[in-house]
């Protein structure tokens, strides 16, 4: 007896249908990693060709680099209460990440007013400016960040009951979003760090 016909197709990886949102979102980190990447070259360049030129990076940027992984294992925490309806547990560490995601831009901020009053800028080379170029173009992803963060945090404090919290939980528009934060966040935090640790190889 012969097998019926299908008519079924068979899903690879190149005809599935992908979220859009999701497919815009790496396209963005693609697009991210690539400007980073070409800086990155940029700034090897200028920098061999500047003998003699050295710079202290400041202690905020040390600081503020634990706060962004700190802020990371606030989101994943987030993540897992929101997924087991532990919806004070997922305000509190949105809420905490917002916080640590705020705290980032001011001491990000305050490195930059520590190497103003260090001079950096005084004489200014293509190497030092790429520095604040680098740190000012990722400290524009937090800041994206943050105002998303703030309006999901927003939602989260405005649905304050059990029912309302799981009716929002059960949307799947609003799983996404948060999905989309979270890797968003992690992909800025993963970002700092290979700015940071350039920086301190170079300096």
């Amino acid at each position: 007896m012969s097998a019926k016909p299908t008519t079924k197709l068979k899903e690879n990886p190149f005809t599935k249908r992908r979220e859009p949102l999701g497919f815009m979102l790496w396209l963005g980190v693609v697009g991210s990693s690539l400007l980073f990447t070409s800086i990155f070259i940029i700034f090897l360049l200028r920098v061999q060709r500047e003998t003699g030129h050295m710079m202290v990076l400041p202690d905020m940027f040390w600081l503020s680099t634990l706060v962004i992984l700190f802020s990371s294992i606030t989101l994943h925490e987030a993540n897992l209460a929101f997924a087991s309806e532990r919806f004070l547990h997922y305000r509190v560490f949105l809420g905490a990440t917002l916080v640590l995601g705020i705290t980032f831009i001011l001491l990000q901020v305050g490195g930059w007013a520590e190497m103003l009053n260090a001079g950096v800028f005084e004489g200014v080379t293509t190497s030092s400016g790429l520095v604040y170029l680098l740190t000012g173009l990722h400290l524009v992803h937090i800041v994206a960040g943050v105002i998303y963060l703030s309006i999901l945090f927003q939602k989260a404090i405005k649905n304050r009951t059990y029912i309302d919290s799981f009716i929002y939980s059960v949307n799947a528009p609003n799983k996404l979003k948060i999905k989309l934060l979270t890797r968003y966040w992690h992909f800025t935090g993963a970002l700092w760090l290979v700015v940071f640790l350039f920086l301190i190889v170079l300096y």
